[in-house]
């Protein structure tokens, strides 16, 4: 995921633009709760702008947007659920960019963001009646705040505090 940073670097371009698809290896999610990553998009620019503790240096900054989808388990049902992500991104390329003499490496960066996309907990369940066992079923906040309720009398308790 190299970009030719070349024009930017010697000072002919004050910008360059970005928009690829970028596909990331299985190894780098096989430890994380993504079961799978479709190809993610990226749109943006790398641009040169006054540094925030001197002005009168120049630094590279990268503004972007990643986009994509990605595979995690529902938190209810634990079936395998699409979970459509976007952020936005801008911070300067000196910390957080590989950079060569003419080639700027993004794909630590896209990586970092698309792991903090991942939801702790995420479900497209809507009926939580299916969800039952012996002695036990799954209730909504609704249904947890009616009278049938046999702990509605420790939640006011813990209310009041």
């Amino acid at each position: 995921m190299e970009i030719d940073y070349s024009l930017l670097a010697s000072g002919i371009k004050n910008e360059i633009s970005i928009s690829n698809t970028y596909t990331i290896p299985k190894k780098y999610f096989e430890s994380t709760d993504v079961l799978a990553l479709n190809d993610i998009t990226v749109d943006g620019k790398i641009y040169m702008g006054p540094s925030e503790d001197d002005i009168d240096e120049l630094v590279e900054y990268i503004k972007c947007k990643i986009s994509g989808e990605m595979t995690i388990a529902d938190s209810i049902s634990l079936e395998p659920v699409e979970y459509h992500f976007e952020t936005e991104y801008d911070d300067i390329i000196e910390e957080n960019c590989k950079k060569s003499e003419n080639t700027l490496d993004i794909f630590q960066f896209l990586w970092e963001n698309i792991v903090l996309e991942v939801p702790l907990q995420f479900t497209k369940v809507k009926d939580l009646s299916e969800f039952h066992g012996d002695g036990w079923k799954l209730i909504s906040e609704d249904e947890l705040k009616t009278s049938n309720n046999p702990f509605n009398d420790l939640l006011k308790d813990f209310e009041e505090e």
